[in-house]
């Protein structure tokens, strides 16, 4: 039993988090026990905290973040062992009946046991008990209690590595945002018309250890509930070198969805002139709402900004992007671009993507070019602007404005 149950809550595919999981774990306990509460808790310096809850009373006392002195507790006296892990009715058991927690609780029967990290710290317990007597409570079921309790721990264990990582990462983007700690790149857009710079893409680096890669970066920030300051303080730093580029050429942010439609992105754009400015959405980014999207987009838009579709060709979803947003540029992904003068799949796709995108009298950008054969294919194919490493690097702005001179 414990290697199937194991092997669901620890599978690396499933999405549920951990909590869901305990809380499924206490659910079959309380059930196969026929208990009415069930609770996983945790102990802190003064009190026992539940942290996680299957309670089918009506007693609110036991809920998800209530807590009791630790002292007064079942939980510390099991943990010090001077209770017995299986009460069958605590009204007639010598500590128990005295205890105000018992009134409190209302509990009639428990069973419970310690929670052990394996550094050998007590965590806290996991319990279950009912409001009446339970004569039939025996070391068969503490047996089992205590096989589910191993497989809480390792999840408990999971998620106390979990937390601390989070923690050391929010105060690591928690700092770079105080420092402003971020350094942007720019990788130049050409024209395969003129073979004249059309822009920039902005990419924001973070030169700090760990080294983390800036999507990672911006994952976490955004899962840490951080993602939009750490994205507005990108945009701002770029934004910064806008005069330093020639006025022709435009420049390229990357943004989230959900930072357009809080209206963020509106307000650090107030007094930029847009026509320079082309937002980049991934075909990553889920959009929920295209009408609240269009909605947010529109004020932006009628000041001249222009709405580019990343990563197309990577998946489904930037189909969805380009017709519902009506984006101006539309961007081939690398996984499309790359070796496409050798693989006829990709030229072919390519070749229908790009009749698609003329046809909505969109503009096409190829990223991901790494040789001149790839080039080669792209201008047979018709694609108006390209990037990628055999074009140009992501480089600071002393070079970048180097590419204003050059041609391809």
């Amino acid at each position: 039993m414990r290697d199937k149950l194991s092997k669901h809550l620890f599978d690396p595919q499933s999405d549920a988090s951990i909590e869901s999981k305990l809380l499924k774990l206490l659910s079959l306990v309380r059930k196969h026990l026929s208990m009415e509460v069930a609770f996983i808790s945790e102990f802190t310096n003064t009190d026992r905290v539940f942290k996680v809850v299957d309670n089918q009373t009506t007693n609110t006392c036991v809920s998800e973040g209530n807590s009791d002195p630790i002292c007064e507790t079942y939980c510390k006296k099991i943990s010090d062992n001077e209770l017995e892990q299986i009460i069958p009715n605590t009204l007639e058991h010598p500590i128990t009946r005295n205890m105000p927690v018992t009134e409190k609780l209302n509990i009639g029967s428990y069973i419970g046991v310690p929670i052990i990290l394996s550094t050998g710290k007590i965590y806290g317990t996991f319990c279950c008990y009912k409001t009446v007597l339970d004569n039939t409570l025996n070391d068969r079921d503490l047996s089992f209690l205590r096989l589910i309790s191993e497989i809480a721990t390792e999840l408990i264990e999971k998620k106390v590595q979990s937390d601390i990582l989070n923690n050391e990462s929010k105060s690591l983007i928690e700092n770079i945002i105080k420092t402003n700690d971020i350094t942007i790149y720019f990788q130049p857009i050409f024209n395969l018309s003129t073979n004249q710079l059309s822009g920039y893409e902005s990419l924001s680096r973070f030169f700090i250890e760990p080294y983390k890669t800036p999507d990672i970066w911006f994952k976490d920030a955004e899962k840490l509930g951080l993602g939009e300051a750490l994205e507005i303080l990108a945009i701002q730093n770029t934004l910064r070198y806008l005069d330093q580029f020639d006025e022709k050429a435009y420049i390229t942010i990357n943004t989230s969805p959900q930072h357009i439609l809080s209206g963020s992105i509106d307000k650090v754009l107030q007094s930029i002139d847009c026509n320079r400015i082309i937002l980049e959405v991934t075909e990553h980014s889920p959009i929920l709402d295209y009408q609240a999207m269009r909605t947010a987009l529109r004020p932006l838009r009628n000041r001249g900004l222009k709405l580019a579709i990343d990563d197309v060709g990577a998946g489904f979803s930037s189909f969805q992007h380009i017709l519902e947003l009506e984006a101006d540029i539309i961007k081939l992904d690398i996984s499309l671009t790359q070796n496409i003068n050798t693989d006829r799949r990709k030229f072919l796709l390519a070749k229908a993507l790009c009749g698609f995108v003329k046809a909505i009298n969109c503009s096409i950008v190829a990223e991901g070019i790494e040789n001149q054969d790839e080039l080669n294919t792209l201008r047979k194919l018709g694609v108006d602007n390209v990037q990628g490493y055999f074009i140009g690097r992501p480089a600071p702005i002393e070079d970048a404005i180097q590419y204003q001179t050059i041609t391809l």
